[in-house]
């Protein structure tokens, strides 16, 4: 009765569960599959129960845990693939025959019974062991979905091993318990929910399978598991050959035993180490997953800061992290005008033993010169072991007596040694330099150098910027000072002449207001380490252009010749910077003066349209040519003058007249003239 219920229970189980995935709306071939499973077991489960008169010998008993283990496998071998185009690719894809061939012995072999049923017992087992170690393969490579696939992954993990310890139980004993055969549905329908779960949980139920190391690791670890426990069961079954027999508390003492010293065995992380350098060493051809390094290192790079310190620490740790060391520093050297080595530590962390820096500093000579020489890095453990490959070395005994670090990695700027790294590690974590390390490191110096460089050039433009910023301020200060002292000199040659004329003194004495005012603000420029002044940065008035054209004509342009004539025109009123906009004219005028001859002609005209002001500069002089007005007439600094200009003038009329939503356009033919016409927004004008 108590053996019926279970299976009953099963049955009923997995035939409700058939029903709802015909509710389901995910298609896909994953699901059809698990459809069929379900079926399967469904039946698997009627199969047991003994009111159906079906024969329950051993025979059938493996025959039906056969099929029911194939389609299962069949399932786990869909879950192994993301895409599939049709059942008939799926089924006949390398992988799934690999997959397939084991459940399709076990059912050969119960069906056709040419093998022992110690050995069937022992494939059954297999066939677990090799369930358990697909499903640790499909969650690893679940990532994002793991949450997802692990209901399922639990589900047939306790199944399967279940179905490994009922096996294994039987290759020790060479008969099936029905003990464990009757707690099956049970525990078949125990699960159900784990399965239910996944089902409402997983949306696409493909996933990519890629082997990397950490999948070998861990799949060989079980698979040593599975071994162990054969080996136990093989024991077991010699005792039994030999005439023993089994009592269930040796069994139990036994087993208890064996999974004491497996699980202990497997928390040991050197045996983890060792399993690992095996793998390593004989089914990769590489000793680093450098893919996975690679994108750890560029991790770790990117969260720097912009401050160089920052920058030295990041290198340092992305070396430590690379290498798998605990302790290290970088030293920057540089080299004194007498050739002399000068060094500094520019990033440093700290392990398990404290490190005189200052010593360290002074034992740098030796291996600098020799880095320098030989481009290599250094195994100070080699250097003690094997001197001669070290004998361009100066002082060699002193680092074989005793040295803090174990490597040194020399770091080259355009062949110059810009560096070195040192690192050390715990005793047990010290690896031995050999071609592959050599490599592997540098790999990372490469990345890392260009790091650094990258990262110190970023931070000596960034102050060389703030020097050109200052300068070019400093620049149009004088420029403005050379206005300044125009006008002082302008009033100076008039002195003599007009000295008792009261309106020359008024003018003198406003004309020297005017020059208080922009010293002021060039003061104050120079205190406050800014740039020029932005457009918002002076005082708007409300000027008319035509007095303000007049003003500057008959003062500051009034001192050369040809004199620029004002064509008449209607007052035109608008809000702007005076003292800027004056000085925009003055440079435009003025330029315009000098490229004409002294019987030439400059006009000067400004008009109202419908879009815009327009200011034009007209001349009849030398003219300048379609390249030069391109190329170099804005550019700052770039002057036709010799020592006499600075070549801003131009520049600051463009940069000026664009910052307020004007524009310049230029118009010139050699030996014939040139027109400069200034456009001014129209919102500029004032509104009556």
């Amino acid at each position: 009765m108590f053996f019926n219920l279970g299976y009953g229970l099963s049955a009923l189980a997995y035939g409700l569960l058939l029903l709802m995935l015909f509710a389901v709306r995910n298609a896909g071939l994953a699901k059809y599959l698990l459809m069929f499973a379900t079926l399967m077991t469904c039946l698997w489960s009627l199969t047991h129960l003994g009111y159906l008169n079906l024969e329950l010998g051993q025979e059938n008993l493996l025959k039906y845990d056969g099929i029911r283990q194939w389609v299962w496998m069949l399932f786990i071998a869909a879950c192994l693939r993301n895409q599939f185009s049709g059942f008939l690719r799926f089924i006949s894809r390398p992988e799934t025959l690999a997959i397939m061939a084991l459940p399709t012995l076990v059912i050969v072999s119960a069906v056709f019974e040419f093998l022992p049923s110690t050995w069937q017992f022992s494939l059954h087992t297999v066939l677990a062991l090799q369930s358990l170690v697909l499903l640790e393969l499909v969650y690893r490579q679940a990532d994002k979905e793991k949450w997802a696939f692990k209901p399922l992954v639990l589900y047939l993990g306790a199944l399967s091993l279940f179905d490994f310890v009922t096996y294994a139980n039987a290759t020790m004993v060479d008969e099936l318990s029905w003990n464990f055969f009757a707690a099956r549905g049970y525990i078949y329908v125990a699960m159900m929910p784990f399965l239910v779960l996944a089902i409402r949980r997983i949306k696409h139920w493909g996933i990519d399978i890629f082997v990397s190391r950490e999948v070998v690791l861990n799949s060989t670890l079980l698979l040593v598991a599975g071994f162990y426990l054969l080996a136990m069961a093989a024991l077991g079954y010699v005792v039994k050959y030999l005439g023993g027999s089994w009592s269930l508390p040796v069994q139990m003492a036994l087993g208890l035993v064996s999974l004491v010293l497996l699980v202990s065995v497997f928390m040991s992380h050197q045996f983890r180490n060792t399993i690992k350098v095996f793998i390593t060493k004989n089914f990769y051809a590489n000793q680093y997953d450098y893919r996975a390094q690679w994108v750890k290192l560029t991790k770790r790079l990117a969260s720097s800061d912009d401050d160089i310190d920052s920058v030295y620490q990041t290198a340092l740790e992305g070396y430590l992290e690379g290498i798998g060391y605990a302790q290290g520093c970088i030293v920057k050297v540089q080299k004194t005008p007498l050739g002399e080595h000068k060094a500094q530590i520019v990033a440093e962390l700290k392990g398990d033993k404290k490190i005189d820096n200052a010593e360290l500093l002074s034992m740098l000579g030796p291996i600098l010169s020799f880095c320098e020489q030989q481009h290599w890095v250094i195994d100070f453990d080699e250097l003690k072991a094997k001197p001669d490959l070290y004998e361009k070395m100066t002082k060699r005994e002193e680092y074989i007596k005793g040295f803090d670090y174990q490597l040194a990695v020399p770091i080259y700027q355009n062949e110059v040694l810009w560096g070195m790294v040192f690192m050390r590690a715990l005793e047990h974590e010290k690896r031995s330099l050999n071609w592959e390390l050599r490599d592997y490191i540098s790999a990372l110096t490469d990345q890392i150098s260009h790091f650094i460089f990258h990262a110190e050039s970023s931070s000596a433009l960034a102050e060389n910027a703030q020097f050109a910023a200052f300068n070019r301020m400093s620049a149009f200060v004088v420029h403005d000072l050379k206005n300044v002292l125009a006008q002082i000199n302008l009033i100076l040659s008039n002195a003599q002449q007009h000295k008792d004329n009261p309106e020359f003194i008024a003018d003198t004495f406003e004309t020297l207001e005017y020059t208080q005012e922009r010293m002021d603000k060039m003061l104050k420029q120079l205190t406050n380490k800014t740039k020029e002044a932005s457009p918002s940065a002076g005082s708007d008035k409300t000027s008319n252009i035509q007095d303000v054209l007049q003003r500057l004509i008959s003062t500051k342009c009034a001192a050369q010749k040809p004199h620029p004539t004002l064509l008449s025109s209607d007052p035109i009123e608008i809000k702007i910077d005076t003292d800027k906009f004056t000085n925009v004219m003055y440079h435009l005028i003025h330029n315009a003066q000098q490229a004409t001859s002294e019987d030439g002609r400059v006009d000067v005209q400004a008009q109202l349209s419908s879009e815009s002001i327009i200011i034009s500069i007209k001349d009849d002089g030398v003219g300048m040519s379609q390249q030069f007005i391109q190329q170099r007439l804005f550019k700052p600094f770039d002057t036709t003058k010799g020592n006499a200009g600075m070549g801003i003038g131009a520049y600051d009329a463009k940069h000026y007249i664009e910052e307020i939503g004007g524009s310049i356009e230029v118009h010139s033919e050699l030996e014939k003239g040139t027109e400069f016409v200034v456009r001014l927004p129209i919102n500029l004008k004032a509104h009556d």
